[in-house]
């Protein structure tokens, strides 16, 4: 009898502090970590740089245990930084700072992480959104992350929120992807044929000294290193709090979907790592705004019908999940665009308005954290 996973959520994201004043990034004190730490039992750690905070909800059941503690730390993190005259925004990139000007956090693990990374590390000025699903069964893991693989582009699209970097527009929607895509062992996973062949692959590099163990592999999506979860990891973060918690849905219900396949003995077809990787160029490229290639009808095909048709694929599992609502708001999230769409408008609204570059970026981070704020007070 085929054991069905618990498919629990859990979701990390990582925010950057800005001074209230200036809008610029600010240092967190340690005052203000020492308090959201306090308040947040273990939930909030400090990140690589020290203008980065990260936090991490318990294990969920399901969306609404997910939303109620997003929405706790949020507030707390929120709260807290308002008391040190800064604000949390969760946004990819900063719209305007220098990655020179940043300084990062003294920890061992950070200053070894700078050490192995060495130029590339000072990049870093980059946050995402990880989200985890319980799949216990370790072949079952392996199997679904190759086939999950295909649906990477399309949560990256919605999610896409760090056009600016070092105050110039990059074209891109996410900026963050070329950034962390410098670092070794990162972008699409390997398709491995096994669990046992995953394992001999991590041990080799790992009994050579090249790295610690497999927390140290970031690939979009892999299996976790500390828990019986599949984690994605290709996301930017989300500005918005119901933004979250759709693409975490989405995620869940994918993974049930591709169990209920193999349930039946079917499966999601596999494609080529090169196919795939097209995807996420575009989605990195334009977000939603030019399409997907549907490699099965052949062709670029619209990101409101593609997501108009993941919704419809996974009713079945929203429905199971209990996240109908969420998995249904993908709809209107691909038709009003992304962050980075939002972030573009704010940005030439201000210059239409009179406004010059240094102040359209400022409006730009105004309306992050106004985004942040959205949701917070519950209804």
């Amino acid at each position: 009898m085929v054991t069905e996973p618990s498919f629990t959520l859990g979701i990390e994201e990582e925010y950057l502090l800005v001074d209230r004043e200036s809008l610029d990034l600010a240092e967190a004190p340690p005052e203000l970590m020492a308090a959201c730490t306090e308040e947040l039992e273990g939930q909030v750690s400090p990140e690589f740089l020290q203008c980065q905070i990260e936090i991490g909800t318990r294990v969920c059941g399901n969306i609404i245990e997910a939303r109620a503690d997003l929405r706790r730390l949020r507030q707390t993190v929120a709260r807290v930084s308002e008391q040190f005259g800064l604000a949390p925004i969760a946004a990819s990139c900063h719209p305007f700072a220098d990655y020179r000007h940043q300084q990062h956090t003294d920890k061992d693990r950070y200053h070894a992480l700078k050490k192995d990374l060495a130029g590339v590390a000072m990049r870093l000025l980059i946050c995402g959104q990880h989200v985890h699903v319980g799949i216990e069964d370790d072949e079952t893991r392996i199997d679904l992350m190759n086939q999950f693989s295909y649906f990477l582009p399309h949560l990256l699209a919605l999610s896409a929120s760090s056009p600016f970097w070092k105050g110039r527009d990059t074209g891109l929607a996410s900026y963050r992807l070329t950034v962390f895509d410098n670092l070794p062992r990162t972008g699409l996973p390997p398709r491995f044929s096994s669990y046992s062949e995953y394992t001999r692959s991590v041990r080799m590099i790992v009994e050579t000294g090249a790295i610690e163990d497999s927390t140290k592999i970031w690939w979009d999506v892999r299996p976790s290193a500390r828990f019986p979860t599949l984690e994605s990891r290709i996301c930017d973060v989300s500005p918005r709090l119901e933004d979250t918690l759709t693409i975490a849905a989405l995620t869940q219900c994918l993974m049930r979907m591709l169990w209920r396949l193999r349930k039946m003995n079917q499966r999601w077809r596999i494609y080529d790592r090169f196919l795939i990787g097209e995807n996420r160029w575009r989605a990195q490229r334009y977000g939603g705004s030019e399409g997907l290639i549907d490699f099965g009808a052949g062709g670029v095909i619209g990101f409101a019908e593609l997501i108009d048709e993941m919704v419809e694929l996974l009713a079945e599992d929203a429905h199971a999940l209990g996240c109908e609502a969420e998995v249904a708001r993908a709809r209107s999230m691909a038709t009003a665009g992304t962050s980075a769409e939002r972030q573009r408008r704010v940005y030439q609204g201000t210059l239409r308005a009179g406004g010059d570059h240094r102040a359209g970026l400022r409006a730009v981070v105004d309306s992050l954290i106004g985004e942040y704020s959205e949701g917070l007070v519950q209804p």
